[in-house]
């Protein structure tokens, strides 16, 4: 069992210190790059849209990865708490901690004017937008950054993209994995060399647009039985059983041309906005989301093309046209109808 929140706030979060700067004048820092960071961890009671968070933690970093505060706190998700095995929170833990409308303040508070900075960014800032419109509120972040995405812009050779090879990298010792502040903790220091390195090589940061959730229905999404199995580390995004496309497939994408219904749209990688609610715009438009691409894909949308992914190479194989999201959200709005047959 976790201790006090308050107890547990200076031992698990040490004051991360000045590092070392290099030994010659730094460069000037990128004019373009934001004013403020809010390095971000949640924990949660599962990996589905209904799922809810039970513990937040926030690390305020200035504009050049200075650590400014950090702020923690417990909540009560109203429901079973999910993995107890992985994040230890109990229904007794989480009995007295606030509902998440009640941190709403606070919390906006801490991301407000900061860029959104969390490793898998896209879990993170899903969960934190639909808790927002849960709560009828909106979540005041406009960009996010991945620091997956980073590591992959600075050719970091990481054995893999899990937190605690990020750490073991830049050597920062990790105390209690699965604890929304330490993980906090442990990203932020990780962030801020990273952070350096691309200020010092000049390097476009992989930004991008959060759009605050404004929909929002309290139906349940299928999901599993809560056993091990069904919390794997490896993939945070549940599969979900989706109807059939009524229309039949006409084909390829053409670029420049008109989507049309019953072609096959596969995804891959961040999105600015929710994934589900990307991909039930795409069904409401008549389109077949796909889940793997194949030659019978029409089209791959992407906000990272040169992504080293199944995905990105099997649609350069095939010959597959590949857009981005904004690209794919303008086609959207004028979707041709299914072709007759015959």
């Amino acid at each position: 069992m976790l201790e006090d929140p308050m107890a547990a706030a200076d031992p698990i979060a040490p004051k991360i210190g000045q590092q070392p700067g290099p030994q010659t004048p730094p460069a000037p820092w990128p004019t373009a790059y934001p004013q403020g960071y809010a390095v971000v961890d949640v924990e949660t009671t599962g990996l589905a849209r209904d799922d809810r968070i039970i513990s937040a933690a926030v690390y305020q970093l200035d504009a050049r990865g200075e650590v400014q505060d950090h702020w923690y706190t417990l909540v009560n998700p109203q429901r079973d708490p999910g993995p107890v095995w992985i994040h230890g929170l109990t229904s007794a833990v989480l009995a007295d901690a606030p509902l998440f409308p009640e941190i709403v303040p606070e919390l906006s508070k801490r991301l407000e004017d900061r860029v959104l900075v969390a490793h898998n960014a896209m879990f993170d800032w899903s969960m934190i937008a639909r808790e927002y419109a849960r709560a009828a509120a909106a979540a005041p972040v406009r960009q996010r950054l991945c620091t997956i995405a980073l590591s992959k812009e600075l050719q970091l050779p990481l054995p893999n993209h899990k937190l605690e090879s990020l750490a073991a990298h830049y050597g920062v010792v990790q105390q209690r994995a699965h604890h929304a502040l330490d993980d906090a903790r442990v990203l932020a220091e990780a962030f801020r060399p990273s952070l350096r390195r691309a200020a010092q090589e000049n390097l476009r940061l992989p930004l991008l647009t959060c759009q605050p959730l404004t929909e929002w229905s309290d139906a349940p999404a299928p999901r599993q039985h809560p056993t091990a199995s069904s919390y794997r580390p490896t993939s945070w995004r549940p599969s979900r059983k989706r109807p059939a496309c009524p229309y039949p497939n006409p084909g390829r994408y053409e670029a420049g041309g008109r989507l049309v219904q019953g072609m096959r749209v596969a995804f891959s990688g961040d999105t600015s906005v929710d994934r589900e609610l990307l991909e039930d715009r795409a069904i409401e438009a008549g389109l077949h989301v796909a889940t793997s691409l194949s030659r019978l894909t029409s089209l791959l949308v992407t906000n990272d093309p040169d992504a080293r992914t199944s995905k990105t190479a099997k649609a350069a194989s095939f010959g597959t046209v590949v857009i981005d999201e904004a690209a794919f959200m303008q086609l959207l709005q004028d979707v041709a109808p299914a072709r007759a047959s015959g």
